[in-house]
C-alpha cells in the first residue's frame, strides 16, 4: 500500500520580519493618505495642520507643532514662526522651547526626549509641568533646516519608541518640500499683490498732482516731481484762488515710499483746503500745520513753500515752512533766496509764520524745488548745490519756464551719472514774460 506523504507544514515568518513588515504597511499607509490629502494643496495652514494631525494620528501624541524657520536674506535665523498647533488634548498649548529650535539648529537630526525635566542636554530649560516626552524631526530641503516638527506626549504612560522616530521621521521628510513651495508661494502671491498696491498707489499719487500746466497772462508756469521710488513723498500744486490769484505749493514729506505718499495726500488735502478758504499765506500755514499735528504722530513732519502769485499786482507772497528757500534770480542781481517763514510742518502744533512779498518784474524766474535737487551727488560724493542751480537759472533766464525745467532735470540727472536718483526730485518754475 503506497503511503502518502504527511503534507507540509505552512512556514511561519521570524516574528522579526512580521514587525517590520507591518510597520512598511503602517508607513505606506500613513504616506500614503497624508500625500493624498496634501499634494495638490498650496494652502501653507491646510498642509501643516493635515500633517500634524496625521503625525499625531500615526504615533499617538497629545499635541503636535510646526514650526517654520525664519531665513531672512536666505540666511539661517533661530527666529521662528509657529504656523499651526492642534492636539488631541485639552489643556494648555505647549510651545517650543528656544534651546529646541537652537538644538535642531545645530544638529539637524530627529531628537527624542523621555524625561524632558531630567535631560541633562536642557537642562536650564522651564519645561511646562504637562510636558512627559518630546519627539522631534527635522524639516529638510537640500539639506537647510526649514522648519521642526514636534509632538508632545505619548498617550497613555508610554514614551515614544524608535519606531515613532522613525515614522516621524518619514513624514518630515516627504513633507518638508511641500511645506516650504506652499510657503514660496504665498511669499510670491504676497510680493504679487504688494506690487499691485504700489501700482495702484502710484497711479493715484500721479492723479493728484496738476495734469496740465496753469495758464496765467503774462507768465509762463511749469511743474514735475520724479519720485526716487515708486511713489514718493513729495508734491506741488498749482490752485486757482480767484482770476488775479494763483497759489503755488511745493512740499516735500519726511521719509520715502508708500508712508511718504500717504502723509503727502493728507498734506495736499489740507493745504488745497486752506487756500481756498483764505488767501493769506501765513494763515494758511499755520492752519495746515495745525490740522497736521493733530492727524499725525510726532515724527511725521514735512516742509512746504506755499505762495499766491498776484498777477495783477505782478507779486508774490509767500511764508516758507523750513524748505530748501526757492531762487529768484533777476537779471544783474545774484539769486535771491526766499526764506521767510518758519519751521517745518507737523512738529508743534501751535506756530505761527512769517510772510514777505516781492516783486516778479520782466523776466524774472521762480524757481521752487525739493532737496532731491541740490542734494544729489556724483561718483565723488559732490553734491549738485544750490550755486550750481543758480547758475543754471541764469543761463536760460530767456527761457520759458517749461525749457528751464528741462534744463533742470537734465542737469540734475547729468550730475548723478551712474549714482542715479537717491530722493524725490520735484521743481516748479515761474516765469514773468520779458514784456
Amino acid at each position: 500500500m503506497a503511503i502518502t506523504p504527511p503534507a507540509a507544514a505552512p512556514q511561519r515568518m521570524p516574528g522579526d520580519d512580521v514587525r517590520r513588515l507591518r510597520r512598511a504597511v503602517r508607513e505606506l499607509s500613513v504616506l500614503n493618505e497624508l500625500a493624498s490629502e496634501i499634494g495638490a494643496s498650496l494652502d501653507s495652514e491646510h498642509i501643516t495642520s493635515t500633517i500634524i494631525r496625521r503625525s499625531l494620528r500615526a504615533v499617538h501624541g497629545e499635541q503636535g507643532v510646526i514650526t517654520l524657520i525664519d531665513r531672512p536674506g536666505g540666511r539661517t535665523d533661530a527666529r521662528t514662526l509657529v504656523r499651526t498647533m492642534t492636539g488631541k488634548s485639552m489643556g494648555q498649548a505647549l510651545h517650543v522651547e528656544e534651546s529646541l529650535v537652537g538644538w535642531m539648529l545645530l544638529n539637524k537630526k530627529p531628537l527624542l526626549v523621555d524625561s524632558p525635566h531630567e535631560d541633562e542636554r536642557f537642562s536650564g530649560v522651564r519645561w511646562d509641568e504637562s510636558v512627559r516626552s518630546i519627539l522631534c524631526v527635522p524639516l529638510l530641503v537640500k539639506s537647510e533646516l526649514t522648519g521642526i516638527l514636534t509632538i508632545f506626549n505619548k498617550i497613555g504612560a508610554a514614551a515614544f519608541n524608535e519606531d515613532d522616530q522613525r515614522l516621524l521621521s518619514i513624514v518630515a521628510a516627504q513633507s518638508a518640500q511641500v511645506i516650504d513651495n506652499a510657503r514660496l508661494y504665498e511669499e510670491e502671491e504676497t510680493l504679487r499683490r504688494m506690487r499691485e498696491e504700489v501700482r495702484l498707489a502710484t497711479e493715484i499719487q500721479q492723479g493728484l498732482l496738476p495734469k496740465r500746466d496753469p495758464v496765467v497772462s503774462g507768465y509762463t508756469i511749469a511743474g514735475a516731481s520724479v519720485p526716487a521710488e515708486a511713489v514718493g513723498g513729495d508734491y506741488f500744486d498749482f490752485i486757482r484762488v480767484d482770476d488775479d490769484r494763483l497759489a503755488v505749493c511745493l512740499a516735500d514729506v519726511s521719509g520715502k515710499g508708500l508712508s511718504a505718499a500717504l502723509l503727502m495726500a493728507n498734506l495736499q488735502a489740507t493745504i488745497r483746503a486752506q487756500a481756498l478758504a483764505r488767501r493769506d499765506p501765513t494763515a494758511c500755514l499755520k492752519y495746515s500745520n495745525a490740522l497736521l499735528c493733530q492727524s499725525t504722530d510726532a515724527h511725521k513732519f514735512a516742509t512746504c513753500f506755499y505762495a499766491v502769485l498776484e498777477t495783477d499786482r505782478h507779486v508774490v507772497r509767500y511764508s516758507n515752512a523750513g524748505h530748501d528757500p526757492p531762487l529768484l534770480v533777476t537779471d544783474g542781481e545774484p539769486p535771491a533766496r526766499l526764506e521767510t517763514g518758519g519751521i517745518v510742518l507737523g512738529f508743534l502744533e501751535s506756530l505761527e509764520y512769517g510772510e514777505a512779498e516781492i516783486a516778479m518784474g520782466p523776466g524774472d524766474v521762480l524757481v521752487i524745488y525739493s532737496d532731491g535737487v541740490t542734494e544729489a551727488v556724483d561718483d565723488n560724493d559732490e553734491p549738485f548745490g544750490e550755486e550750481r542751480l543758480g547758475s543754471i537759472i541764469e543761463d536760460e533766464r530767456g527761457s520759458s519756464a517749461g525749457q528751464v525745467l528741462d534744463r533742470i532735470f537734465d542737469a540734475v540727472r547729468d550730475h548723478a551719472g551712474e549714482r542715479g536718483q537717491a530722493d524725490d526730485i520735484t521743481v516748479v518754475v515761474v516765469r514773468r514774460d520779458a514784456s
